[in-house]
C-alpha cells in the first residue's frame, strides 16, 4: 500500500470517514474513497494537510516559454504542436540561446523563480544538447531553477542534463495507464514511466502530472494520481491541466471539465504527495477567479505566469496579480523544496 495512504487511514484527525476500509484494499481503492468524501470534509483534509508542509498563502511562480514550436512526430490527441493534426501552427527551429536567457530574465524581474522550457520533440537530438545546456547554464546563472520538457530520455541524456545543472525534467503520464492509449499511440505509458526513471537516476527531480477532459473517467483520474504518488519517490511537482481544446486536434470538440471535479482532483493530489508543489497548469483562462481559489486552498501551490502556456492562452500577469490581492496570497520566494 502506498504509504500516504497508510498515513491517511491512521491520522486519527484525517481519518473520521475512512475507517471502515478494510487494510488490505487496494491504494486505488482507498484514494477513490478519499475522492468522494463529501465536499467539505475532503478539501478540510486536503488543507490541513497542506499547512503541514507549505505556507497556505504563498503561490510558487513559474514561466513557460516554447523553445522549439510544432512538428512533433507524435500523435498525442490533445497537441497543437502535433505534426499529425491540421492545427495550421507552423513549425519553428530551436530558439537561439540569448533569446531564451533573455526571455528567463524577464520572466525573474516579474517574480517567476523557476523557468521551464519546452520543445516538441519525440526525443531530443545530440546535434541539440550543446544549446540546451548552454540554456540550463546560463538561465541557472541568474539565479533561477531550470525546468525543461524534450520528449522521451535515454539515460546517457538524463545524465547529460543532470551534469549541465539542470533541476527538473518535466514528463506528464497524462492520464491512467488504461486509458492512456485512447489519447496517443506513438508511444507507451511504460514508455513515459521509463524517462521518468531516467530522469530520477540521473538526479534531476521530477515534473509530472496530468490532463483532465480528454474523455477519461473518474477513476482514470485517480488511478493517474496514484500512479505517480507510488513511485518509488513521487514527483516534486505535479501540474494537473485542464484540457484546451485545440481545433484540428482529436479533442477539439471535447466538453469542459466540471469545476468541482477539477477541484477535487487537486485536493487529491496534495492529500496523496502532500509534499509535492501541486500546479494548476493549462486551463487557468476557463477557469473562474472563484474556481482557482478553491484550488488554491485545496492545495495547489504554483502556477504559470506569462500569456502563454506553449502555445496556449494563459492569464496575463495584471489578472494574476488582481487574484493574488484579493486572496491575500503572495508569491513564493523559491519552488525549492
Amino acid at each position: 500500500m502506498n504509504p500516504i495512504l497508510k498515513d491517511v487511514k491512521h491520522n486519527p484527525t484525517l481519518r473520521e470517514e475512512t475507517t471502515s476500509i478494510d487494510m488490505q484494499t487496494s491504494s486505488l481503492d482507498i484514494a477513490r474513497e478519499i475522492y468522494h468524501l463529501p465536499f467539505n470534509d475532503l478539501l478540510f483534509r486536503a488543507h490541513y494537510i497542506h499547512r503541514q508542509h507549505f505556507n497556505p498563502n504563498e503561490v510558487q511562480l513559474s514561466r513557460l516559454l516554447s523553445i522549439k514550436t510544432g512538428g512533433c512526430p507524435e500523435d498525442c490527441g490533445y497537441c497543437s504542436q502535433s505534426a499529425r493534426y491540421p492545427t495550421r501552427l507552423k513549425a519553428s527551429k530551436l530558439m537561439a540561446v540569448d533569446s531564451v536567457v533573455s526571455d528567463a530574465g524577464i520572466a525573474k524581474e516579474n517574480g517567476s523563480t523557476r523557468y521551464c522550457m519546452g520543445a516538441a520533440w519525440r526525443s531530443p537530438k545530440d546535434r541539440d544538447m550543446d544549446s540546451i545546456v548552454a540554456m540550463i547554464q546560463n538561465v541557472k546563472a541568474l539565479g533561477m531553477e531550470t525546468c525543461m520538457t524534450l520528449g522521451m530520455l535515454s539515460t546517457d541524456q538524463a545524465r547529460t542534463l543532470a551534469a549541465a545543472g539542470l533541476d527538473y525534467y518535466n514528463h506528464n503520464i497524462d492520464t491512467s495507464e488504461q486509458f492512456y492509449s485512447e489519447i496517443t499511440t506513438t508511444h507507451t505509458f511504460r514508455d513515459r514511466l521509463k524517462t521518468l526513471e531516467n530522469v530520477r537516476n540521473a538526479g534531476i527531480k521530477v515534473c509530472s502530472g496530468g490532463i483532465l477532459g480528454m474523455g477519461e473517467t473518474i477513476d482514470d483520474r485517480i488511478s493517474m494520481l496514484v500512479t505517480l504518488a507510488s513511485l518509488a519517490e513521487p514527483p516534486e511537482s505535479v501540474p494537473i491541466n485542464m484540457l484546451i481544446p485545440i481545433p484540428g486536434t482529436q479533442l477539439s470538440d471535447a466538453p469542459p471539465v466540471d469545476p468541482l471535479e477539477f477541484v477535487r482532483i487537486i485536493a487529491l493530489a496534495r492529500i496523496l504527495m502532500p509534499k509535492s508543489w501541486i500546479r494548476l497548469s493549462a486551463g487557468r483562462t476557463a477557469m473562474s477567479d472563484e474556481t482557482q481559489a478553491l484550488c488554491f486552498f485545496a492545495g495547489a501551490n504554483s502556477i504559470f505566469t506569462g500569456d502563454t502556456l506553449l502555445t496556449a492562452d494563459n492569464p496575463d500577469e495584471n489578472h494574476d496579480a488582481a487574484l493574488f490581492k484579493r486572496l491575500g496570497l503572495k508569491r513564493a520566494s523559491t519552488g525549492c523544496d
